[in-house]
């Protein structure tokens, strides 16, 4: 099984409905953002996948959430902004676009600090 890997950052803010602690209050991180996708047979190039494809493709997601009040933008304004929830919404997100017969989204991963990280996976 062949893989590819990609990263992002972004900016936002969120609070955590329901938690008994800091992370109620409105606060900000700056997000990294990890792709993995997998294939079993490489293209007629030798690659999983085009990079500049997968980090396009990470980035039109992200653009939706950077500098952003995460609790306003869907789904999360009904769903609480974890870093959980978020490595989910991306997987699907980034699912729906990139799988195909050859390739397959299998990982999201989200740090919401650099000891801090939640991952979403098939």
């Amino acid at each position: 099984m062949y893989q590819a890997i990609v990263q992002t950052h972004f900016s936002s803010a969120h609070r955590l409905r329901g938690y008994e602690g800091e992370c109620e209050a409105l606060h900000g991180h700056n997000w990294k953002v990890s792709l993995e996708v997998t294939a079993e047979r490489l293209n007629n190039l030798g690659m999983v996948a085009d990079f500049k494809a997968l980090k396009r493709e990470l980035a039109l997601i992200i653009q939706g959430l950077d500098h952003r009040y995460l609790n306003e933008v869907p789904p999360f304004e009904r769903l609480n902004p974890t870093s959980e929830n978020l490595a989910r919404c991306i997987f699907e997100s980034l699912s729906n676009v990139i799988n195909d017969e050859r390739i397959r989204v299998t990982r999201v991963t989200v740090w919401e600090s650099e000891t801090s990280q939640a991952s979403f996976s098939t």
